[in-house]
């Protein structure tokens, strides 16, 4: 493989490997085992979903419905973070982590500073809830991560979520997340107010990396879970990537 050197650079300070989710597909999704399981794979910083409960309180899940990965049913915004707490949110994926909570925001932040790691915070609002989640996460960054350098990346699909993110607690750091590159990404990025942009893989080309570059944004990309995939990545000038298979590639790989 040709792993980079995983080490921030002067102008960039968060590491190249990223894991989605916590530990991809090997321990449930967003979860404290999850981060558990990334970091003793070596890596230093990861991606996961951030959205509201009914009464405001910022914690981890992607989807907006709670069927798949708890044993709670129905959207998820729907419901009080002192109901969402005793979910199980770790017997869909194996018997070996029945009863993992859901993970509070503040919680997650409390593990990564004690541990000096880092973290990717995707703003993923509930239908309708898109400009009060990017500012209710965005303040709760400031207010948990005081002090600490550098701060959570946030990032989201929903330009009205970075938005609000932006004028809550512009001193924390954005990238606009993208399926495709569509006309004018550039610009939109940097409308936004973002230092980053994230796309899909397949979208990447050495050309496109060069004209973020080049318009002063990284280029970090989701997600990469083939070998070849990230080597020409790596070598085309990709800045992030970010991967499920942490027990195939990371920042112990061999360079």
């Amino acid at each position: 493989m040709n792993s980079p050197n995983d080490a921030p650079s002067a102008t960039w300070p968060y590491p190249r490997w990223i894991a989605h989710r916590g530990a991809g597909k090997l321990a449930p999704e967003n979860t404290l085992a999850a981060f558990r399981l990334g970091a003793s794979h070596g890596f230093r910083m990861f991606e996961c979903d951030v959205k509201l409960s009914a009464d405001g309180e910022p914690f981890l899940l992607h989807d907006a419905d709670l069927d798949r990965t708890t044993s709670g049913h129905g959207p998820a915004g729907d419901q009080p973070w002192d109901e969402l707490s005793r979910l199980d949110a770790g017997s869909w994926h194996s018997a070996a982590y029945a009863g993992e909570p859901l993970l509070r925001l503040q919680a997650l932040a409390r593990w990564l500073q004690a541990n000096g790691l880092l973290v990717n915070l995707e703003i993923k609002p509930s239908p309708g809830l898109d400009e009060v989640t990017g500012r209710v996460v965005a303040q709760a960054v400031r207010r948990l991560w005081t002090g600490q350098t550098p701060m959570p990346l946030l990032s989201s699909f929903n330009p009205s979520a970075l938005r609000s993110a932006r004028e809550a607690a512009p001193e924390v750091p954005r990238a606009l997340l993208l399926e495709t590159l569509r006309t004018g990404w550039v610009d939109e990025a940097l409308s936004l107010g973002s230092v980053a942009v994230v796309a899909h893989h397949a979208q990447w080309t050495a050309e496109g990396i060069a004209l973020a570059h080049q318009a002063g944004l990284k280029a970090l990309t989701y997600t990469v879970n083939e070998v070849a995939c990230a080597d020409e990545l790596w070598a085309a000038g990709l800045d992030g990537l970010i991967t499920d298979r942490v027990d195939l590639m990371g920042p112990r790989s061999p360079a």
